[in-house]
């Protein structure tokens, strides 16, 4: 099985004999940051993969245990105006629609930190499977900014409550309770965390291949189509943020607080 990986500068790719591909963020940010340039690589390899027949489940994952996606770019973020930001999120929008997307099974591999964009490309996915030190958030509106686009998924997850509580607070939850809430599969300890990821992969390789790809088309078709509409509202309102102060002066004080820990440290 082959897939020209020459050209991925942000991710490696493993595809094994099975049709198990393992797509691993590996941009050289110490929480996988998701940047422009990564972003748009990912979209691209998850299209192009999709077209492989051959392909059975996909992994997501990143690299480390630290974190499996710390969010988008902050300092990208910052510089954004109402125009640009309406791009920005538009690529990380189409990000995550190409994980919803896959015609075969997803896994995330969930370690570390999940916050942000990260958590909303694991919402997108089939399965999340965490290890018992992983922490979730949604701190968009800590840095004056809404959570948009597949934040729309998590009421369907976790329920309108606790979606509610994840996107007002920002606060982050650990594993425990996000498994409670019903956003989590599975959470095992960081050493069993690749083999819960294999027993599970040798689950889904059970199901026929021909079966599998009808399963997931629809599984997509049954989802209600006012995540459409709320997936376009939230891009327009994402850009018209940046049209006030507050997504300036609020990154302005998170790198101040951030420089001012430094300094401590």
């Amino acid at each position: 099985m082959s897939f020209d990986m020459q050209d991925l500068r942000h991710l490696t790719l493993d595809i094994d004999d099975r049709g198990v591909a393992t797509l691993q963020i590996a941009n050289g940010t110490s929480l996988n940051i998701l940047d422009s340039d990564t972003i748009v690589e990912f979209t691209r390899t998850l299209r192009a993969l999709a077209r492989n027949a051959d392909i059975r489940v996909l992994v997501l994952r990143g690299t480390g245990d630290k974190a499996f996606i710390g969010g988008a770019n902050i300092k990208e973020l910052a510089k954004l105006q109402p125009d640009t930001a309406v791009a920005f999120i538009t690529r990380l929008h189409d990000l995550c629609e190409a994980v919803r997307d896959f015609p075969v099974p997803t896994i995330a591999r969930l370690s570390g930190w999940c916050m942000g964009g990260g958590l909303e490309l694991a919402a997108a996915a089939d399965i999340r499977i965490a290890d018992t030190d992983a922490h979730f958030a949604m701190p968009e509106v800590r840095i004056g900014i809404p959570s948009v686009i597949h934040a729309n998924l998590l009421s369907r997850l976790i329920g309108e409550g606790n979606t509610r509580w994840l996107l007002l607070t920002g606060a982050s939850i650990d594993a425990t309770r996000a498994q409670a809430w019903g956003f989590l599969n599975e959470v095992v300890e960081n050493r069993k965390l690749d083999d819960a990821i294999a027993h599970t992969v040798g689950e889904l390789l059970e199901g026929g291949p021909v079966a599998m790809r009808t399963q997931k088309a629809l599984l997509r078709a049954w989802e209600d189509p006012s995540i459409e509409r709320g997936l376009k509202t939230s891009i327009a309102m994402f850009g018209e943020s940046y049209a006030g102060p507050e997504p300036d002066a609020y990154m302005t004080r998170f790198f101040e607080r951030k420089a001012a820990s430094k300094k401590l440290a």
